[in-house]
């Protein structure tokens, strides 16, 4: 039996492979053990460093950009994470240092170690709700966050602008899913700490609700999308060719219609048939019109084209198997090397 490390963001214990995620709202661990369990299969353990101590370990991968400092041997990052929010994903001098990086980030030209995967997905296709058995006409589900400095391409902002638009001229045709929102938005300026300290404080004193929209935390997004018609489904930011998350798909699975910004390549991927695109409107207000004319006979073709690209190839492009089988045969190949 080989040893390996796999490094994520304060995960120990193998609290990597546990079926239930205890550091992430929507259980993203299925896509670790399937990784996990197929390198079993060719021999080769992988756990969280802690549990390697002592170990002899035959290679090590990074979720997402960490200090090198004390991993030696071969080793190899996964970057799935937006470069915003993890810059080093985005560092060629950093990624040079690895055996092969496994990135959706496609314009890493001169670098020779770099192999392509999407943000992984279970892909499934199943029976969904009809127009007339949804009974929320468009929500968001997302957390209470924001970058601390302003970005020309940021869309937490603009989804703060999509929350306000429909709580101050539409509040019967939208609700607000996630963690947080019981709670002001975040601030990071001195004037905006204050702001948010005196509005927290009316949360707690006179029962002031910063997001009127706020209907609860979620345990399953499906659940809503479920009972959804449409989604403002935007990434953190937009403009990043090939950074699609799996917030799109999320929607699909409960077969609800996607109001979608993002990737300015979404389109290489999806077809456009299968969602609203935001960028195709010049505001809330427009998005919001074009969905009250949308009758059931409309959303039924949606659900259909949906359906379609979930069953197509292009769809497995993006489902964790691809992408597991991608990083264990590079590393694999790599093993034989040595």
């Amino acid at each position: 039996m080989l040893f390996a490390n796999y490094y994520q963001r304060d995960r120990v214990k193998n609290a990597s492979f546990e079926e239930i995620d205890r550091h992430h709202t929507y259980n993203p661990t299925f896509t670790n053990r399937l990784l996990r369990a197929e390198f079993l299969k060719h021999g080769i353990e992988l756990n969280n460093p802690d549990v390697n101590e002592g170990r002899e370990i035959a290679f090590s991968i990074l979720h997402d950009g960490q200090p090198l400092d004390q991993i030696s041997g071969p080793k190899y990052l996964i970057a799935t994470e937006n470069p915003y929010i993890c810059p080093r994903n985005q560092d060629e001098g950093y990624l040079s240092q690895f055996d092969g990086v496994f990135t959706w980030k496609a314009d890493f030209t001169s670098l020779p170690n770099i192999s392509h995967v999407f943000i992984p997905n279970q892909i499934r296709n199943q029976v969904t709700p009809s127009f007339a058995e949804r009974p929320i006409f468009s929500c968001i589900i997302n957390a209470n966050k924001a970058f601390p400095k302003s970005l020309e391409n940021d869309l937490y902002r603009e989804r703060l602008e999509v929350i306000r638009w429909y709580e101050s001229h539409a509040p019967q045709y939208f609700s607000l899913f996630g963690l947080g929102w019981s709670k002001p938005e975040p601030g990071f300026t001195a004037s905006e700490k204050v702001s948010r300290r005196f509005k927290r404080l009316a949360t707690q004193l006179i029962g002031y609700k910063p997001f009127p929209s706020y209907a609860g935390e979620v345990e399953d997004k499906e659940l809503i999308y479920r009972k959804t018609k449409f989604a403002y489904c935007y990434e953190n930011v937009a403009n990043l060719p090939d950074y699609i998350s799996e917030k799109i798909f999320d929607c699909f699975f409960g077969g609800c219609v996607p109001v979608y910004w993002g990737s300015n390549t979404i389109t290489h991927h999806i077809p456009k048939s299968c969602f609203i695109d935001r960028r195709d409107f010049k505001n809330t207000a427009e998005v919001h019109r074009f969905l009250l004319s949308i009758n059931a006979q409309h959303y039924t073709k949606y659900q259909e084209y949906i359906r379609e690209f979930l069953t197509s190839p292009k769809a497995m492009e993006f489902d964790t198997t691809t992408y597991v089988s991608t990083i264990i045969s590079k590393i694999l190949k790599d093993l034989k090397h040595v």
